[in-house]
């Protein structure tokens, strides 16, 4: 199919998520608990700002280029297996779906088996958009059978694929037979550095906010927040008093922002993680164990605000993925680099402060993107980590090239 079909059948799958984003958000909400005020914005409207993104990519990249006497020509991949994860399952099949057919691919898609409702959904929209039979298909089961056997086929070849740190290294170690591609989007331990000259109560926030967007199960979640030890008191007052706006209750009212864990064994990994806090010494300065209050139903945890962590504390070096906090003061800003890097993740951040200070904060952070005092989320540039937290990048042209194989042809 010429690239400008595919341009234009991208643009009506966009169309078509966008005629069925109330339908898409109720379904993330019902299978995983996302609030369903966040699940209309992020969760469905996200996925469509991304979709319809990528068609106007196709006119002004360069699918063939000149380099002396040699033509560079950049060419589908083939048969690329998604494997996409349960607290973003609409986007992240955006995300990998959509630019794969646009570099002229073929997907088998596997969802998680928490949300597999959702990924039915997307599969409905290809079909009437123009996407020939046979080019998505859509293969549920568990990651250990289905996701290895993607992993380690001979028919496929490449592996995007987004989840935990653990399972990702699996996949790479089934894909290393064959050699094939593998793009991984994984954990995270993002810190958000607020610097003495920053405006504390936008700091505080937007931290807030983003450490426990989606109940707090989001990989790029900024769940460490790392404060000038002499403002410590001050700032975790201050995020106590914004922590009380975050209703904890049933996702299906719009009133909710902290809904239940996807699932019991969420619930029971977050409440272990609040409890190891506890035990370690860290103070609680907001929430913590125990249940929620008239929520003894369900998959609830209590969000909670740790203060004065320490940066080693496991609280502050493991992904917890729910509505943690950790508050950890530092004596300047060469400690605050330090402690902000002292993680095997890489995939997100945040910088507050007088913004050449804060520009140049960020660019010493080692982690894929880094959001400088709440600067709007752009979704044409490349997303991915460092170190642990992944390799490759997903959207705009970076997110097209993952796809893309390059040949020279020397004339």
């Amino acid at each position: 199919m010429p690239v400008g079909e595919r341009a234009a059948a991208i643009a009506r799958i966009a169309d078509g998520i966008k005629g069925a984003v109330d339908h898409f958000a109720a379904t993330v909400t019902s299978e995983m608990g996302s609030p369903i005020s966040y699940a209309k914005v992020v969760r469905a409207g996200l996925p469509y700002q991304v979709a319809s993104s990528f068609a106007p990519l196709a006119d002004g990249f360069a699918w063939e280029e000149e380099l002396g006497n040699a033509l560079i020509v950049h060419e589908p991949i083939g048969v690329v297996g998604a494997i996409t994860p349960w607290n973003a399952p609409l986007y992240q099949t955006v995300a990998k779906v959509v630019p794969a057919l646009l570099a002229g691919c073929t997907v088998v898609l596997k969802p998680s088996v928490v949300t597999p409702l959702t990924a039915a959904l997307f599969a409905e929209v290809t079909a009437p958009a123009g996407i020939p039979a046979g080019v998505v298909n859509v293969v549920y089961g568990t990651g250990p059978v289905i996701g290895e056997a993607i992993s380690g086929h001979q028919g496929i070849d490449m592996v995007s694929f987004t989840g935990s740190t653990g399972a990702g290294k699996r996949v790479s170690i089934g894909a290393a037979g064959t050699v094939k591609r593998v793009a991984l989007e994984l954990g995270g331990k993002s810190a958000n550095i607020i610097l003495d000259d920053a405006d504390l109560q936008n700091a505080v926030d937007l931290g807030i906010e983003y450490a426990w967007m989606n109940s707090g199960q989001t990989c790029a979640a900024w769940t460490r927040m790392l404060v000038p030890a002499s403002r410590h008191d001050e700032i975790v007052e201050l995020a106590v008093a914004a922590a009380g706006s975050y209703g904890v209750g049933d996702p299906t009212d719009p009133a909710t922002r902290i809904g239940p864990m996807s699932s019991v064994a969420q619930q029971r990994r977050v409440s272990g993680y609040i409890e190891r806090g506890i035990a370690d010494g860290a103070t609680v300065a907001f929430g913590g164990s125990g249940p929620v209050e008239g929520l003894e139903r369900g998959a609830y945890v209590r969000p909670t605000i740790f203060a004065d962590v320490a940066p080693d504390a496991v609280i502050a070096q493991e992904e917890i993925f729910g509505p943690v906090l950790s508050v950890i003061p530092y004596a300047d800003e060469a400690e605050a680099v330090a402690i902000a890097n002292n993680s095997v993740y890489g995939l997100g951040g945040s910088v507050f402060g007088e913004p050449d200070h804060a520009l140049a904060v960020a660019k010493r952070m080692r982690t894929g993107q880094v959001i400088v005092n709440g600067g709007e989320f752009n979704l044409t540039a490349p997303f991915g980590g460092y170190k642990q937290s992944g390799n490759g990048r997903e959207l705009g042209r970076f997110g097209l090239a993952e796809f893309l194989e390059v040949k020279a042809i020397h004339r």
